[in-house]
């Protein structure tokens, strides 16, 4: 049977729990699930939090966040980051793989077949690939869209079959419930033309995203028939609560 090939998306407001630290017990949670899910599933993740596992160790002066600081956390953090996904996924009988990506690779032939094919061989290996933008070379990832630009062009490019955003939020909220100060959950996405007059943009405490940047990447995976779900990562089990419509979240068709 083949296996549906799922990108999640995992932002560093998700990784953190909403806290100054990387929280392995969300990183385990993910194991968990995947583990569960491994027979009919196959992962690509792409995920955030460099930065944020960096902050853990050390504390680098700047005047104005300047980009280049960011860039050494991103190089100081992204080594910690990958280590204790490995170190957990492995509890679970998981296999992990780092691979380091930038925009200006999806706009040369040769490194798009390039990544499609490492990323298969390791899929068909049983190894998850953990994807991050290459902050030391490229500021697009520390500027915009804290990596869910990034998930979605990874997510076409490898014909997913799902892409899954996970947030901090129980999906898209519309425009007037947020406004009323009593969320409610836009479930299901088939006009999207009209989600984009809902969206109130507003960025989250550690991430750089925002709910506009996930309506963005949404609407490039739409371009290459891929359905999006923006989905509360900061609950526990909430891909497998997704899959069996336990929790509420958006489902962008």
């Amino acid at each position: 049977m083949k296996k549906k090939r799922i990108l999640l998306k995992v932002g560093s407001n998700t990784l953190t729990k909403e806290t100054d630290n990387i929280s392995w017990g969300k990183i385990e949670d993910l194991a968990n699930q995947m583990a569960k899910l491994q027979d009919t599933c196959e992962f690509i993740i792409v995920s955030s939090g460099a930065i944020a596992a960096a902050k853990q160790f050390v504390k680098l002066e700047s005047k104005g966040k300047e980009i280049k600081v960011k860039q050494a956390l991103a190089s100081i953090g992204q080594p910690h980051l990958i280590r204790i996904y490995q170190d957990i996924f492995r509890e679970c009988g998981l296999a992990t793989s780092q691979c380091l990506l930038s925009y200006s690779d999806f706009e040369k032939e040769q490194s798009r077949t390039n990544i499609v094919n490492t990323i298969n061989v390791l899929v068909a290996n049983n190894f998850i690939p953990i994807i991050n933008e290459n902050d030391t070379v490229a500021t697009d990832e520390i500027k915009f869209g804290d990596n869910d630009k990034l998930g979605a062009l990874t997510a076409s490019l490898l014909k997913a079959d799902l892409f899954i955003i996970a947030t901090n939020t129980n999906g898209i909220y519309t425009k007037e419930s947020m406004e009323n100060g009593t969320p409610k959950t836009i479930e299901l996405v088939e006009d999207f033309d009209e989600l984009a007059k809902q969206v109130v943009n507003s960025k989250s405490s550690h991430g750089s995203g925002g709910m506009q940047s996930k309506i963005e990447a949404a609407s490039v995976a739409k371009k290459a028939n891929i359905e999006t779900w923006i989905v509360n990562g900061l609950e526990d089990n909430f891909i497998v609560n997704a899959f069996e419509n336990k929790i509420q979240f958006t489902k962008i068709k």
